[in-house]
């Protein structure tokens, strides 16, 4: 795969380094009270911790884009089996990740695509914090939760 803009670390007013020059951005997939996770292979930033799909964005690109970009790169899904609902925005003042929460159809299909990760599954929303999550995923998933709950919750 070809270098892009975005690739690269940034040292961030919050004490640490994050990947992608213009920010970072993932996909937070949902269908049947259950979120599309990936474990990740334990050579990467963070390995071995569960996470949803997501890099860094490039300069050109939205939020949006970006991180439906990320997810078919790394699990194969197809867009079209998605309605994006919302955005989270972590927002580190030099630095942010995004996450967008978007609903898939019962016909989405996904797999890990390459070496840097070990599987993707589907995991209930009250199983998610019994996996070994990574840190930044871990810190956002009450805020996530929350978010999914409201989106889910007929009116």
């Amino acid at each position: 795969m070809a270098a892009r803009d975005g690739d690269g670390w940034v040292e961030c007013s919050c004490g640490s380094k994050h990947w992608g020059l213009h920010g970072a951005a993932g996909l937070l997939i949902y269908r049947d009270g259950a979120i599309l996770l990936q474990h990740r292979a334990p050579w990467v930033h963070n390995g071995d911790t569960w996470g949803i799909p997501g890099g860094a964005r490039d300069s050109h690109e939205s939020v949006i884009d970006g991180a439906i970009r990320e997810a078919v790169e790394e699990t194969g899904i197809d867009p079209q089996q998605l309605t994006p609902r919302q955005t989270h925005n972590d927002n580190h003042g030099n630095w942010s990740y995004d996450t967008v929460i978007a609903e898939a159809t019962s016909e989405l299909v996904a797999h890990e695509l390459n070496d840097e990760s070990h599987e993707v599954r589907w995991v209930l929303f009250d199983d998610v914090t019994r996996l070994p999550l990574h840190p930044s995923f871990a810190k956002s998933w009450r805020d996530l939760r929350a978010q999914l709950d409201y989106l889910i919750t007929p009116r």
